[in-house]
């Protein structure tokens, strides 16, 4: 059995990537403090401006931020996960087209070499009751292929997920076949549907799947328009808070993957195994 420590990066990030680079290295230092052997941070973690996704995605901004990742992941022996980050090109290397990019999860491992690629799959084409109104990622963003992809990091197994995905119950239970013990949810979630669904969502996604689930925000106001509701947390396999933050300030939170207590929990309550739709 195998346990993993895993700390969750809590930002505001705005328009200047050099500015949310410089402040992202800041809390990740500060969160070595805990022992992490990965390190998570939310979506549109280095930019958050749709505008810009496609200059920084194709420009010397992603060198340099992929650089410092991955310098700083081979320095301190740790994973680092990064919610999202724009990408010009797929997976199979042909330009994303119309102006697009790929929303991003990257995976760098502990030599500082990317071992796991996902694309947001479920884009966020909403009218929310806020200041904001209108999301359209569509506009800027271009899906990704439906997979399930997982990074097993000391003998627990990873899935990635980003934001909106969190409402598709369905995504969650691939990850959970492919033998995900914890998921990750970067997110940029409003705070207005952030207040309704955060919570619940998470803990019923660790419920039912059995696994951990942990939440990774952004938090507080990005332009005069755009408020993240914070609120990073993580729950156990059983539906148990194993800490949160608020909706006000950034930072960092960490807890503990017990594959152990993932084990009790599904010996104790077998759901997974008298599942008779969707096998």
């Amino acid at each position: 059995m195998s346990k993993l420590t895993i700390a969750c990066l809590q930002l505001t990030s705005q328009a200047d990537w050099q500015r949310n680079l410089k402040q992202i290295l800041e809390h990740m230092k500060a969160c070595l403090s805990d022992s992490p052997r990965l390190i998570v941070l939310p979506e549109n973690a280095f930019l958050f401006d749709a505008k810009q996704l496609r200059e920084v995605a194709e420009g010397q901004a992603t060198q340099d931020i992929m650089a410092a990742m991955q310098a700083f992941a081979k320095a301190h022996q740790v994973y680092v996960l990064i919610g999202s980050h724009p990408l010009a090109t797929r997976p199979d290397g042909e330009p994303v087209s119309a102006g697009r990019v790929r929303q991003t999860s990257l995976m760098i491992d502990d030599q500082g070499e990317v071992v796991a690629r996902y694309d947001k799959v479920h884009l966020f084409d909403v009218t929310v009751d806020d200041k904001a109104s209108v999301y359209q990622e569509s506009r800027f963003i271009e899906p990704g292929e439906v997979q399930a992809v997982t990074v097993d990091i000391d003998d627990v197994r990873v899935g990635l997920s980003i934001c909106y995905d969190l409402r598709f119950p369905e995504f969650y239970r691939l990850l959970a076949d492919q033998g995900a013990q914890v998921c990750f949810v970067p997110s940029a979630f409003t705070h207005r549907t952030g207040e309704a669904h955060w919570h619940c969502l998470l803990q019923a996604r660790a419920i039912e799947n059995q696994l951990y689930m942990a939440g990774v925000n952004q938090v507080g106001w990005h332009t005069s328009t755009r408020q993240t509701y914070g609120n990073t947390v993580a729950y156990s396999p059983w539906g148990k808070c194993l800490g949160k933050l608020d909706d006000e300030q950034t930072g960092h939170l960490s807890f503990t993957v017990d594959s152990a207590e993932l084990e009790v929990v599904r010996q104790a309550m077998p759901c997974l195994q008298h599942r008779r739709v969707g096998r």
